[in-house]
């Protein structure tokens, strides 16, 4: 198993990764590319554990998403299956199994205090934190062509992944208004969603 997970984890977690694994009896895949999500947990109808992570992920989410999807399994196992998926029995979890990874062998040091950051109340996903998931993108493999919707001027017509378009409208406390072409309908973007900026 460790050498699988040497391809797609940080050296030095592999390991701990491994005994995780293991010990919770997780079925690891390793899938193509979703739009939606980075990650999944599911237990099938045989009982068994089964987690998804994304081939397409940096070393570092990869371990991130990992880990998240692990503590799905070690919340419910541990304080039943009527929690809610992200709510404090998970957050409290995840914050538990991420704290032997969060040290400087592990996260390069300029995204290891975001990560602490990040960890005092973690997210249903890293990706709503817009400073960490900004800072994690800079260790892609391949690297994108596309925009932060916070980068681009207000009045920018972008497509996002499903091609609708959007105009980009005025910054609320935390996400951006933005108005779909087509419908004239207002939506609440992240800042750190990515788009593709349409050109005039």
């Amino acid at each position: 198993m460790e050498s699988t997970l040497v391809k797609y984890l940080p050296e030095r977690a592999v390991t701990l990764c491994a005994e995780l694994i293991k010990t919770n009896e997780v079925h690891l895949k390793i899938v193509n590319e979703r739009v939606t999500r980075h990650g999944d947990y599911r237990r099938l109808a045989s009982g068994q554990h089964q987690i998804t992570v994304n081939v397409n992920l940096n070393k570092y989410r990869f371990l991130i998403t990992l880990v998240h999807e692990i503590a799905h399994l070690v919340a419910f196992e541990k304080y039943g299956r009527s929690i809610k998926p992200h709510g404090l029995e998970w957050k409290k979890t995840f914050q538990f199994l991420m704290l032997p990874f969060i040290r400087p062998e592990i996260f390069p040091s300029s995204i290891l205090p975001l990560i602490a950051k990040h960890f005092k109340n973690p997210k249903a996903s890293s990706s709503t934190d817009a400073n960490l998931s900004i800072a994690l993108k800079k260790y892609d493999t391949q690297q994108s062509e596309n925009s932060y919707v916070f980068e681009i001027p207000i009045g920018s017509i972008f497509r996002i992944y499903n091609g609708k378009l959007y105009k980009k409208g005025n910054k609320r406390v935390k996400r951006i208004e933005c108005i779909e072409v087509a419908t004239g309908r207002m939506f609440l973007f992240q800042p750190n969603a990515e788009v593709e900026l349409i050109k005039d």
